[in-house]
């Protein structure tokens, strides 16, 4: 059955009901999307929330590729083209990620995912003040997923107990050593 607008698209209410699932049975929304993607492989939502739930259960080399799928069939997917980035970021890949996020740079100067996109960069060249100013910032704005601004909020919390980036003594982490821990802080939360 396919969407009434688009039949390349699975409907809506099925996109839904898999999404409803992540939550109490995960292997269950996997076997439902493997279906879906079946049915509907065009679909970028489709792989982007495998990619999520993939992400959930820290399989983030399937995760990644997933995220991928979903970009390279809508690239102006923004939201997928983040969390993309955000696994990249994360696994290590921080120049990948920067590349994947160009495109977000054309969005409004006020878009929480722009400011989100250019704190993280902020962070990959280790300018950390301006790191936590276009977070919050992006936290601010970000009405729409409420989620997105707590991971946001761990990194700030992360970068403020750092030490001064301009003290000699000791080495600091990287940037992605920071963000793998971040992550590492998530995946305990859940």
């Amino acid at each position: 059955m396919a969407s009434p607008t688009n039949p390349e698209l699975c409907p809506a209410d099925r996109v839904n009901a898999i999404t409803a699932s992540f939550s109490s049975d995960q292997n269950a929304a996997l076997r439902d999307l493997d279906d879906a993607l079946r049915a509907y492989p065009g679909d970028a939502r489709l792989h982007f929330l495998k990619g999520s739930l993939l992400a959930g259960r820290q399989d983030y080399a399937a995760a990644r590729g997933a995220m991928r799928r979903a970009v390279d069939l809508a690239p102006g997917y923004t939201l997928a083209r983040f969390q993309l980035g955000f696994l990249l970021l994360t696994s290590g890949e921080p120049y990948a990620a920067e590349e994947t996020w160009g495109p977000l740079h054309a969005l409004p100067d006020g878009h929480f995912l722009r400011a989100f996109v250019d704190g993280l960069t902020a962070l990959i060249h280790d300018r950390f003040a301006d790191t936590i100013r276009l977070l919050e910032d992006g936290i601010a704005r970000n009405r729409e997923i409420p989620a997105m601004n707590r991971d946001m909020q761990l990194i700030i919390d992360e970068v403020r107990g750092r030490p001064d980036p301009g003290a000699k003594s000791g080495s600091l982490a990287s940037p992605v050593d920071l963000l793998l821990q971040q992550a590492a802080i998530k995946a305990n939360r859940h």
